[in-house]
């Protein structure tokens, strides 16, 4: 088992100090919520010799190495398909066949929830009681939320839940009064590099410190950003790309990571606009584009990417998607260039 980042482990430490069965983590994705949600099963399931309450799993014994290789009788992963693929969590060998007829899905399907309930009805195999991960819970769907109330306001013997959740006003009102809130703590000052020093040894500060601004101070994030793709020297580029609307220096990025690219910058020029202080990209990497558009033209190519991202996942084309979500920049942000010609230059 991995070290924890370090604001996950204090973490971990004080919430296995306090009693509930059941948890919700809150806060922004990227964070860490997943991660501190397994420490805290693994801790709860774990059999080294004279382990005390607060500590955290040791990582060597039975029951450690059976969660690392995912056949840990007594714990329950419930993930939507799409993100237990993406984290690399087996899923069953109904469901890998139906994968072949369809996309994997998005929302905690209710078949999924029945599954992990028949689970907190049976007795513990290891003797140190159960838990069940749900992540992320706001992608429950209405009738998978309703199954779980009954189970997670009586639950069985020494049954634990964690619920993780990046948007946790989207879940029901009696999903989250029958649990024990904490909202996850951001890294200290320093801390979020210093993890992702380690995390990517290849790149220099720089390229860490772009990443991070990009995932908007999320170290997990924009250690994702990494694995993505992302490019940090690129990602700085990226303002005066989209004014070009330059599809062909963009083509490695793939739709969803382009869209979502595309969103900061709209919100880091609206903030601009405004004389507010960007959050993703540094001022100097936007001053190509100063002075901004108008926040209304912003707003308005705001709220079209975000119907875009509808299709973001699966286009048609991923060319001919990156090329039109450029092309729509291109004619947004060409309104910034505009406004610094001289005006004997404007046509």
């Amino acid at each position: 088992m991995s070290a924890l980042a370090p604001w996950i482990e204090r973490q971990a430490r004080v919430l296995l100090g306090q009693r509930g069965h059941a948890l919700l983590l809150t806060g922004p994705a990227g964070l860490g919520q997943f991660e501190l949600a397994l420490a805290l099963a693994s801790a709860w399931l774990c059999e080294a010799p004279g382990r005390a309450p607060q500590d955290l799993a040791c990582g060597h014994c039975p029951s450690c190495h059976a969660i690392a290789v995912h056949t840990h009788a007594d714990l329950r992963l419930l993930l939507p398909e799409a993100e237990a693929l993406a984290r690399g969590i087996p899923l069953d060998e109904q469901t890998q066949k139906d994968l072949e007829k369809r996309k994997p899905s998005r929302e905690i399907k209710v078949d999924a929830m029945r599954a992990a309930l028949e689970f907190a009805q049976r007795t513990s195999g290891r003797g140190r009681g159960k838990v069940v991960v749900v992540f992320p819970a706001d992608r429950m769907n209405a009738v998978s939320a309703n199954a779980l109330l009954k189970t997670l306001e009586e639950p069985e013997g020494g049954l634990r839940f964690v619920l993780a959740a990046n948007a946790s006003e989207r879940l029901l009102p009696t999903i989250r009064s029958r649990c024990t809130a904490h909202g996850l703590a951001w890294p200290r000052d320093g801390e979020a590099l210093d993890w992702l020093r380690g995390e990517l040894p290849a790149a220099n500060q720089a390229d860490r410190q772009t990443l991070l601004r990009a995932a908007g101070g999320r170290p997990l994030a924009a250690l994702a950003l990494a694995r993505q793709g992302v490019d940090a020297a690129l990602w700085r580029k990226l303002p005066a790309l989209a004014r070009r609307g330059d599809a062909a220096a963009l083509q490695a990025w793939a739709p969803p990571v382009l869209l979502d690219a595309l969103q900061k910058l709209a919100h880091d020029l609206s903030c601009r606009a405004v004389d507010a202080a960007p959050r993703y990209f540094a001022p100097e990497d936007l001053a190509a584009l100063m002075p901004p558009p108008a926040l209304a033209d912003l707003t308005g190519w705001a709220a079209r990417l975000r119907l875009a991202t509808a299709t973001a996942e699966h286009p048609f084309s991923a060319g001919l998607m990156l090329e039109a979500l450029l092309t729509e920049a291109s004619r947004t942000l060409g309104a910034s260039s505009a406004a610094q010609r001289p005006r004997a230059e404007r046509p």
